[in-house]
């Protein structure tokens, strides 16, 4: 949907801002289900997989629909991450770096300070972690630079529906950040038991932060279900947190793209406005952009460095 078509009144606004925030969703509608076509109102006679042609038909295909786009998207530059890079590591000399080699080698090191700084632990995991988790969220983010109109319309016209759902910043669907958290959030179990062992791990959930000297030991009675309360609550923050800040900030700044590109529409002057409003959110979104990556990586390694991290009891 052009930005052309959505100034004329209020319904073509909100459709246009609708349009460009609904995923390609692609699930299961259920027998009887009443598809509202352009031709009318289309009964299924059975349960039919199909890409939904409206919001209300995601909504309804339930938990078991896949949005296409954020996965294509995020997949696709998640190999671009690994391509270049593996490319540039074959290609590397211990002559004095140019070109990508250079400009990987500054990353490389850049990210490698942070984990020095932030994990005191051992580990050869960790750290190829951090560079995978920076560079692959600031490719998702780095997608909201591109016009909000241009991959949806190329879209559109390459498979012949000018009312296809397509979105192209994958960080903006809370799917694809919750999904990279429960990730962390998983290694930070597995790394717990495997440092700490599955009953060190369960002492730091009924243990802290507070647990009682042995000579009033009958007090751990009450304190043991305060703290597993406390730290359940804490721990399953993490990947909430982790994965609602990054969704929140990208999904914001897609949205004023979003607001800015309606005005295109309106007219000549106001469509220079604009273009000055674009041009000038696009260079501060790109602070936001690669400080939300940023973030991710230096949570992830201080969530590492928690599950690393040892507790001395004494008790």
């Amino acid at each position: 949907m052009a930005s052309s078509e959505s100034a004329n009144t209020e319904l073509t606004v909100t459709g246009y801002i609708q349009h460009h925030l609904q995923n390609l969703t692609y699930g299961k509608l259920p027998a009887g289900y009443q598809r509202h076509e352009a031709g009318g109102v289309h009964t299924l006679e059975q349960d039919t997989w199909t890409f939904a042609h409206s919001a209300e038909e995601a909504k309804d295909m339930g938990f078991m629909a896949v949005h296409v786009d954020t996965l294509g998207w995020s997949i696709f530059l998640g190999l671009v991450f690994a391509f270049v890079f593996g490319r540039a590591a074959k290609k590397a000399s211990i002559e004095t770096p140019k070109g990508m080699q250079s400009f990987i080698e500054f990353v490389f090191e850049g990210i490698s300070k942070v984990v020095n700084d932030t994990f005191h632990f051992k580990s050869n995991f960790v750290g190829p972690l951090a560079l995978t988790i920076f560079c692959w969220v600031f490719l998702m983010n780095l997608m909201d630079l591109i016009p909000v109109d241009w991959l949806p319309l190329a879209a559109a016209k390459l498979v012949g529906n000018d009312h296809l759902y397509f979105k192209v910043v994958p960080t903006t669907d809370p799917n694809a950040t919750m999904g990279m958290a429960i990730s962390v959030f998983i290694l930070m179990i597995f790394f717990s038991c495997r440092e700490k062992g599955v009953w060190g791990f369960v002492k730091e959930l009924t243990c802290h932060p507070f647990f009682a000297p042995k000579e009033k030991w009958y007090l751990n009675i009450l304190l043991i279900p305060i703290n597993t309360i406390l730290e359940t609550v804490s721990l399953l923050a993490k990947p909430v947190s982790l994965g609602l800040r990054l969704f929140g900030n990208m999904y914001a700044g897609e949205v004023i793209f979003i607001l800015i590109a309606i005005t295109f529409g309106v007219g000549f002057f106001v469509g220079i406005l604009g273009g000055v409003m674009q041009w000038v959110w696009a260079v501060f979104h790109i602070l936001v952009i690669l400080i939300q990556a940023f973030v991710f990586m230096v949570l992830t390694i201080v969530y590492m460095g928690m599950a690393f991290d040892s507790h001395d009891e004494q008790h």
